[in-house]
This record gives C-alpha cells, structure tokens and sequence, in this order.
C-alpha cells in the first residue's frame, strides 16, 4: 500500500487512527426501511470492539438456531463503534425477547420483523466520524482538506482487502503460478478477490503518477454518476464533451475490476493489466464477472472540525469505498494502544 501514488502529496503529519475505539464510529445505512413484519427478525446493535462473526454466533445461540440462518450486510471495524443490522430467519415463531441478551461491548438499538433477508452486499454506504488524534491544525493540512473536498480521493482498496501482511495477495499469486491448489470456497473468493483488488490499485496508482486522474482519455470506459452504468469514451466522439461531463461530475473515470471477459479500455490500462497475465488467467479460469469501480472517490456531507486531541471528520461513503483510503490522503496513519471506548 506504501508504493500507490498519492492524488496529492504524500502526507506531512503523522495521526493516531483507532487509538480509542470511540476514535473510529461507524453507521451503515442498508438504503431500506423494514417492514415491520414477515419471517425474519431484524436486530439493529451498536457494537464496541467487538467483531461481526462473532456478534452473529451468539444472536444465533440466544435465539437457538444455526448460524446458518443468520444475516447481515457486510463486515464491520472491530476496534470501532459500529451501529449495524443482522437479520434472523423465524418463520412461524414469535420474536424473541432481545432485552434478555446479554453480550459485553454489545447494545441492542431496535428489534423488529422484516420480509427478506439482509444480504451481503445490500448495503447502501456507511456513514463515518472519525479521530485523528494529534493531528495539528496547519495550512498543509488545511490546503489537503479542501483538495479532498474539491476533487476527492483516489478509491483503492486498502489493507482488510489484502489480508494480514498482504497474505491473500501473496496466496492468489502463488496459486496463479500453479505453485499451490486451493480448494477450500472461502479461501478461493478471498485470494481471487485481493487478485482483482491488487490489479485495480495499480491501474489507478499508474493513472495518478502520470496526471491523469482528472483526464478522459479515448477508450476510457466511463461512469454515469448515480448509477453503474457506463460506456466507452470512443475516439469518434467528442472528448473534450466528455471533459466537461467529467468536470461537471455527469460522468466519473473507472478502473477494472477484471473478470473471465477482458474489456478493452484505454492503452494505459492495457499496459498494467499486461504486466499481470497470471492473474489474469486465473480470474478467467474461475469465471468472475467483470465490473467497473470509480477511480476517484468523493466523500458526501464531508466537514471536519480540529479540536483539542486532534482532527474530527465526518462524511459518508458509498458501499465499497475505504474510509482508510480517505485518510491516507490527509495524514500518515499510525495506529497504537488499541482500547475500548
């Protein structure tokens, strides 16, 4: 992660991130409202250094069930305050008496019926209120705040993604190169999903270094803002339209996330993803979907505040997107002397 470019310069201060849990609060809006009734029960907790699996594991046990039939939107920060939903598949049995539940580090915020089941990846965003603690108010830090407001941050996948110490990046090249099988389902969507995010980083990495973060390039596959869809910025049409859709933010830069079918893009693009035709190769043999991600990311009802143990920021993030990777572009992220808050 060191080694991907910075949109702006590498940072001058050095911030403590997650020195308290209550440093790092995190709130995920699903983008839906419950019904208030059907076969699954839905509980809303606020959880302190406490992780999701585990969480899940012990609602599955109160409410005497398999954990098989419980649910929820995405993994959340361990070392944080996290305010998130799980869902309980109870078909035809009355909702259980969450006041009983007791697990440290955990609150049960709401508790009500719903009519589907809350899946992997139905979430909407995450909102966000962070502490960089022994951040000090300087025109540097100033000047990258408004910059990030302005023009956002470059969307890598950042260090969850890859595993400790980059183990599923390291394991996804090795299996590329036929020098181990993995067979176990889990470990397989890991290492090919760090393959992808790997992949996708150096394409943006590449984009920054050479200037052209902010630059429609011929056979740029680009995005309509709000929506996933997007096309090719043919050589035939007008880039310079396309330049002004981009400035005006109608349209937004992607990078790849590759799949068994190659997208032919922009020769930039076609450079880097030739230098990795191993992982290419195995992300074709195992029939991934290709997909699109923004390139750059911009934070929503973003503010910051310096107070006296640091820097205060909120804003929200679009499902997918690293709060880290918003971070890196403000301070060098140190992070120590994990406590609960």
């Amino acid at each position: 992660m060191l080694d991907l470019a910075y949109l702006q310069t590498p940072p001058k201060q050095t911030a403590l991130l997650k020195a308290e849990c209550a440093d790092f609060v995190v709130k995920e809006r699903l983008g839906y409202e419950m019904s208030g009734n059907g076969e699954f029960v839905a509980i809303k907790v606020r959880k302190i250094n406490a992780n999701t699996l585990f969480v899940g594991e012990k609602l599955a046990a109160f409410c005497g069930v398999s954990t098989r039939q419980i649910s929820y939107a995405g993994l959340k920060d361990r070392h944080a305050v996290t305010e998130q939903w799980f869902s309980i598949q109870l078909p035809g049995k009355p909702t259980p008496d969450f006041s009983q539940f007791q697990l440290n580090g955990v609150e049960i915020l709401d508790v009500t019926r719903h009519n589907r089941k809350i899946r992997i990846g139905s979430l909407d965003g995450n909102d966000f209120e962070i502490l960089l603690r022994n951040a000090v108010e300087t025109d540097e830090l100033k000047m990258r705040l408004k910059n990030l407001q302005n023009v956002g941050f470059p969307n890598y996948f950042m260090e969850q993604r890859f595993g400790r110490d980059g183990h599923n990046l390291t394991q996804a090249i090795a299996w590329a190169k036929g020098e181990i099988q993995i067979r176990d389902r889990k470990k397989r969507s890991f290492y090919l999903s760090a393959a992808r995010s790997e992949i996708f980083n150096l394409v943006v990495s590449k984009r920054i270094e050479m200037g052209l973060a902010h630059q429609i390039l011929a056979q740029d596959i680009v995005q309509l803002s709000g929506s996933h869809s997007w096309f090719v910025a043919d050589e035939k049409e007008d880039l310079a339209a396309l330049q002004v859709r981009l400035e005006n933010r109608d349209i937004s830069l992607t990078a790849p996330l590759i799949g068994e079918t190659i997208q032919s893009a922009c020769e930039l693009e076609n450079a880097v993803l030739a230098e990795h035709l191993a992982l290419q190769k195995l992300i074709q043999q195992e029939h991934l979907k290709p997909a699109r991600r923004p390139l750059l990311m911009q934070p929503q009802n973003f503010s910051w505040q310096f107070v006296d143990s640091g820097l205060k920021l909120v804003f929200y993030l679009p499902a997918g997107s690293y709060a880290t990777a918003l971070v890196r572009e403000l301070v060098l992220i140190k992070e120590e002397n994990r406590n609960t808050a």
